[in-house]
Order: C-alpha cells, then sequence, then structure tokens
C-alpha cells in the first residue's frame, strides 16, 4: 500500500506536469490584432504599379518557435474587402472575372509545414485556396517575440491566372501584370 505522503508528492507532481503542459500549450497559441496587421499587395494595371489591402481578415495562429512540429497557420481572407484607392478597380475586383467574391467570399492559407531558416527567419509551407482552386504556396516571415507580443512579417508572390483571378478578356497579360506579390504584416499577443 502507497503510504499517504508518497501519494500526496505523488499527486502533486502529476498535477503540476498537468499544469505545466497546459500552460506550454496555451504559451503558443495566438491572437491577432487586428488594427495593428494587415494584408497588402501590389500588382500592375497595364503597366501602371498599383497597392491594395484587404480590410477584413483573420489568422487561427499555433506557433512556439521550440516546437514547430506543431505548428499551425490558418488565415482567412474577406476577397470582398479588397481596397485599392481607385473606385473602378475596387467595384470590379470582386466581381465574377477577378476573385468572385459572391461565390468564393474567403481565400484560405493554410499551413502543412513550419520550418526554422536561420535567426528569426521562417517559411509557412502550405496550401493557398483562392476562388475554390488549391495550390501550394511557401510564405517566407520574420518572427520577433518580446514577452507576449510577437510581431511577424512576410512577402511571397503568386501567379493571379493559377487561382483564375482574371478570367476571360481580364486574363491577358496586358490588362493586369500576372504577378502579384503578397504582404503580410502581423501583430498578436498570447
Amino acid at each position: 500500500m502507497f503510504p499517504t505522503r508518497r501519494l500526496a508528492r505523488l499527486l502533486s507532481l502529476c498535477l503540476t506536469a498537468l499544469l505545466f503542459g497546459a500552460a506550454a500549450a496555451q504559451a503558443s497559441e495566438w491572437t491577432l490584432i487586428k488594427e495593428e496587421s494587415a494584408v497588402t499587395f501590389e500588382a500592375t494595371q497595364g503597366s501602371t504599379p498599383f497597392t491594395g489591402r484587404f480590410e477584413n481578415f483573420t489568422a487561427d495562429i499555433t506557433l512556439d518557435p521550440e516546437n514547430l512540429e506543431a505548428a499551425s497557420i490558418r488565415a482567412e481572407i474577406d476577397t470582398a474587402s479588397v481596397k485599392t484607392g481607385a473606385g473602378d478597380r475596387d467595384g470590379a475586383l470582386p466581381g465574377s472575372q477577378w476573385f468572385n467574391s459572391s461565390n468564393f467570399p474567403t481565400a484560405v492559407f493554410q499551413s502543412q509545414k513550419v520550418r526554422h531558416l536561420e535567426g528569426n527567419e521562417y517559411v509557412a509551407e502550405g496550401t493557398l485556396t483562392l476562388k475554390g482552386i488549391a495550390n501550394p504556396l511557401a510564405l517566407p516571415f520574420t518572427l520577433d517575440i518580446d514577452g507576449n507580443t510577437a510581431h511577424a512579417k512576410g512577402s511571397t508572390g503568386i501567379d493571379r491566372l493559377a487561382f483564375k483571378v482574371g478570367e476571360g478578356e481580364m486574363a491577358a497579360p496586358g490588362i493586369a501584370g500576372l504577378h502579384v506579390t503578397v504582404h503580410v504584416d502581423v501583430t498578436a499577443t498570447r
């Protein structure tokens, strides 16, 4: 039979392990600070460069640099919230030839793996689904953690035609450039 003291010590150790395990699991869950975060892009119309942003997006982030095997990043972007500062373009982009936001209201990035490169540099490898089309995407980013606040910043390029963004006559390269650079600038807390 276990002596009472030994049983109490064993229970205490088990509870401590459970509490520390729960704290460690929670420590890698991050909450997006929307007003300090942005999803923007650079593209061209004709040969003229322009920039745009998505005003509505969310992110579910589980990331601990000491346990990248458990990392998961899922971002959802409301494609109808696109703004470029040009009324005609802002009216056209959510339409059927571009984002087709009424049928495909969100673009989703889901990571499958996050890798450390060096220093504060990482890459999230996953899938971008846009207009119902899923393609692999790698997003290199920097990550700086200060206490309970993290700041990540990264950029990646996509071929808009790989997602049928710009269909029909809008698929022609002269209408809009084929290459779009997407930038993310995210601040989150735990």
